[in-house]
């Protein structure tokens, strides 16, 4: 790696952990963000170049990306259940993507990683137990009943669709559910939410599956992608699966002083419980209660190698928040 790497969404979740594995490698790193007074947890991190970036603003997106080869994109946003599907999910993916284009284009970069999802992959209407692979695509979301899906895959047909017959390399990560260290108060929100369940949430658990890894592979799989791997690849990083009693049942176990949620709430009273929840729906729930699939992510091995077992993220994710508690 050589040059200045540019991160955008860089307060993010993966994008922190992201910035945080380049600098401990000693790379030059310019990061983005659309709010750079809430991100001074960066200049912590490490010596890093803080810049504002709004991927709906093309302007600021040529001035980001102007003198940067290599681009790590984590910007995203992540609203499940916005009641604007359109303005908060769909818009931001395509009209960010699109502008980035514009100012690649522009500048001649070089080697592009794309941050995607499992969601990109995984279709909308599934059989229960199914398996997915890196060769699906989520081809039934629409902007009614899987924005956030739709959202993904379309993004990353338009970065594809761009790149076909480039030089530039480009790589997608599609990562699951990620859980790991926070490094800001803001990463206890989103995908944290299933494990902030068992400190502040009701005395049960709700009958769903998780797909998960560990925010430290996610951002190392990001970082090797640079170099490794199949150009124009899609790897979906990956390490296993728990039903949210298991958690609570191993949370048990490793932390015997503290009382954990185990009982599975019947799915007649889940449904009564999402009307008083403003982050669950029936929809939601029918599609996820009492289901679940796994995805084949044998070709990660090809950036990273092995990652993190699923009980030793539940373990060490824990550790961090309960220390922050």
């Amino acid at each position: 790696m050589g040059g200045r790497i540019l991160v955008t969404g860089a307060a993010g979740f993966i994008g922190s952990h992201v910035v945080k594995q380049l600098l401990e490698q000693g790379v030059s790193v310019r990061a983005t963000t659309r709010s750079p007074e809430k991100a001074g947890f960066l200049m912590d991190i490490g010596d890093i170049e803080l810049v504002k970036m709004d991927l709906m603003d093309v302007d600021s997106v040529r001035a980001a990306v102007k003198g940067c080869q290599d681009i790590i994109h984590c910007a995203a946003e992540l609203y499940i259940a916005s009641k604007n599907p359109q303005r908060d999910v769909l818009d931001p993916s395509i009209k960010g993507v699109q502008n980035l284009i514009i100012a690649m284009e522009e500048y001649g970069v070089e080697r592009l990683i794309h941050t995607s999802s499992i969601a990109a992959i995984r279709n909308t209407h599934h059989k229960n137990g199914v398996t997915f692979t890196s060769d699906d695509w989520c081809d039934d979301a629409n902007l009614k009943n899987n924005p956030y899906g739709f959202a993904k895959t379309e993004a990353e047909r338009i970065i594809r669709k761009w790149a076909k017959g480039k030089e530039c390399r480009l790589v997608t990560i599609h990562p699951s559910v990620v859980f790991g260290k926070p490094l800001a108060p803001r990463h206890l929100e989103g995908s944290m939410s299933y494990l902030k369940h068992f400190l502040k949430g009701p005395p049960f658990v709700l009958n769903i599956n998780i797909n998960f890894v560990d925010v430290k592979d996610v951002a190392r799989a990001h970082i090797k992608a640079l170099e490794q791997g199949v150009d124009r690849g899609r790897y979906i990083i990956h390490s296993g699966n728990m039903w949210m009693n298991e958690i609570g049942s191993l949370l048990k176990e490793r932390f015997p002083e503290r009382k954990w949620a185990r009982r599975r709430l019947p799915s007649v009273f889940a449904y009564l419980f999402a009307i008083f929840h403003p982050k669950l729906n029936f929809k939601m729930l029918k599609d996820s209660l009492g289901k679940h699939v796994d995805y084949d992510a044998s070709t990660q091995s090809e950036l990273i190698g092995d990652v993190k077992n699923t009980e030793d993220i539940i373990i060490e994710t824990m550790r961090d928040l309960l220390s922050q508690d």
